[in-house]
């Protein structure tokens, strides 16, 4: 077998979807299996350590979040010599496939997941719901999920009307129900912003005796891409895989939020909606004290003004930095 190392460098960016694909499916043939599953499906595997990462992802968002097009497992392959089964779809299928459901059937009789040590699903939105419908697949495994759908089934989440095109296709059959397929794991972690009210409300349904809710207030609708740029997915995940992911883990790892500048104008705005002048100055301070902003900068100028007519009391000034 040749060095995954080498064969997992390729550049795959600027391709046409049927030569990405093929590419993809040449490497994976070349180091595990490659299997397609129809016309918008198909699964790649690197036969690596004994440690697997089973992936969800799109091809489109392989394409925004990967400068060589290539899964977000990859990575993971490389750096930490983990094997990687990967199913990917075009565009949000929610993997809702009979196609799909025969190849994790057919994983199962052939004991595919019993040969490894540990096992890790993951998948973000549509592809955190089949991360964690997928997971009963293999029982003790650790699931990762980042703002999934529990389901789209309309009789059970009516009040979710981002996805109506998909209220036809059955959440009731097989690999149905995500959170009822948590069961087996051994521990899942369901990460969302509550200020995202539909993904709040999902993650509600998700309470299980085996989850670890972990909310991320002001991240936004976009936690994985969030997750990228503070450089602690990966992080997340080796400890996922490890079997030492816990929520004193992932908070302390959280604590990079305070240098995105998303969560930031969130934070900022977040204040401001609640009208928390007092704390909005504090927020404001400190983020002129570590970082250039000049949002925040003309904010506290603002405040400071409010703050000298009288429109609020204002925080005690901290302590001055040494010059």
């Amino acid at each position: 077998m040749q060095d995954d190392t080498d064969i997992l460098e390729q550049d795959l960016s600027g391709l046409k979807p049927a030569e990405w694909q093929q590419r993809l499916a040449d490497m994976a043939e070349e180091n595990g299996m490659y299997q397609p599953l129809g016309p918008r499906h198909f699964a790649t595997f690197i036969d690596q350590g004994n440690t697997l990462l089973v992936t969800f992802e799109s091809r489109q968002g392989i394409e925004s979040f990967s400068e060589t097009a290539q899964p977000l497992g990859f990575d993971l392959v490389k750096n930490l010599g983990w094997s990687h089964l990967c199913l990917i779809s075009d565009g949000d299928t929610w993997f809702r496939e009979n196609r799909i459901y025969g190849f994790f059937d057919q994983l199962i009789d052939d004991g595919f997941f019993e040969e490894f040590d540990n096992v890790v699903f993951y998948g973000a939105g549509p592809c955190g719901y089949a991360a964690a419908a997928y997971s009963v697949a293999a029982p003790g495994a650790t699931v990762v999920a980042i703002q999934p759908q529990a389901t789209l089934d309309p009789r059970m989440t009516e009040w979710d009307d981002r996805f109506v095109e998909m209220r036809r296709t059955s959440f009731t059959d097989r690999y149905g129900y995500a959170p009822d397929m948590l069961d087996a794991a051994e521990r899942a972690f369901v990460l969302y912003d509550p200020y995202q009210s539909l993904d709040a409300m999902h993650a509600a349904l998700f309470a299980r005796p085996n989850v670890t809710r972990l909310r991320m207030p002001c991240m936004g609708e976009a936690i994985q891409t969030r997750l990228i740029e503070m450089e602690i997915l990966y992080r997340i995940m080796s400890l996922a895989g490890s079997g030492r992911l816990s929520a004193p883990a992932f908070h302390r790892l959280a604590r990079a939020r305070r240098d995105n500048n998303v969560y930031l104008r969130n934070l900022l705005n977040r204040l401001d909606y609640l009208e928390r002048p007092y704390l909005t100055m504090l927020l404001c301070r400190n983020v002129n004290d570590r970082r250039r902003m000049p949002r925040f900068r003309r904010r506290l100028r603002a405040l400071e003004d409010q703050a000298e007519q009288g429109a609020f009391r204002a925080p005690p000034p901290g302590p001055q930095k040494q010059g």
